[in-house]
């Protein structure tokens, strides 16, 4: 049964934004009302633009929902963390953080720090069409930290106006929303801040959930690669009454 979620997303004011406009969506979604500019102000910035997933959970953290973030950034999280046996994120991230030199990984470090100790839960678990379909059937929206330039399929972009640039470009990342899901075609509902962007004429567009999976693992070029899950602490850990399969409220 094709699953439609009715979720709602704003533009992106600018270039860097695509984070907190669609937490925002997220949150209007379960009827938590916060006006855009807010979110925007509130979420911090890496210092040359954007953010990150796990900065958008410590923020929903602190807005009273449960956040499970699925990793597969393997710059910042060493498979061996999740083998069988007690798991200490908090000592292996604060060894790892001593004994690498690097401004970057030492900042998103102390995000994930913040974030477990607010009680958010980060999970590494293979990246599958059946994870994914998980909480779409649920009818549970997923922020997803992925690289946008696998995913438009355009080139690399070059310079602080970010011009298309197939020889001096580097990849993009981006943040969209997952809010649907079609077993017939296989293709997941996305929406997407940027308007207009690449694929569609408006926020939201149909692709394969094979070219999905590629978009968000290559998102580690940029930074993230990732999952970010986020419901009310008062939400089944099951099933949401939300909508419909339908799409209906």
């Amino acid at each position: 049964m094709e699953t439609r979620l009715t979720l709602e997303i704003l533009p992106q004011p600018d270039d860097v934004t695509c984070g907190p406009t669609c937490l925002q969506a997220v949150y209007r979604y379960h009827y938590a009302e916060l006006a855009l500019g807010q979110v925007i102000a509130e979420v911090p910035q890496l210092p040359k633009g954007g953010t990150l997933a796990v900065h958008l959970g410590v923020h929903a953290l602190s807005r009273g929902f449960d956040a499970t973030l699925y990793t597969y950034n393997l710059e910042i999280f060493d498979p061996t963390w999740w083998a069988p046996g007690p798991t200490r994120l908090k000592e292996k991230l604060l060894a790892q953080r001593d004994a690498k030199d690097d401004p970057r990984l030492r900042a998103a470090t102390d995000a994930y720090l913040a974030y477990l100790a607010a009680g958010g839960i980060i999970r590494f678990q293979d990246l599958t069409a059946a994870l994914i379909r998980k909480y779409l059937v649920r009818q549970i929206p997923i922020i997803t930290g992925l690289s946008a330039t696998y995913l438009y399929r355009t080139a690399r972009e070059y310079g602080p106006e970010d011009e298309y640039d197939d020889v001096r470009g580097e990849p993009s990342g981006h943040f969209v929303v997952l809010c649907g899901y079609s077993p017939k075609t296989r293709t997941v509902l996305v929406a997407d801040p940027i308007f207009e962007n690449p694929v569609a004429h408006n926020h939201y567009y149909e692709v394969s959930i094979d070219r999905l999976v590629g978009s968000i693992l290559l998102g580690i070029l940029t930074h993230d690669a990732n999952l970010l899950i986020i419901r009310p602490s008062s939400m089944p850990k099951g099933r949401t009454s939300h909508v419909d399969s339908s799409g209906r409220q």
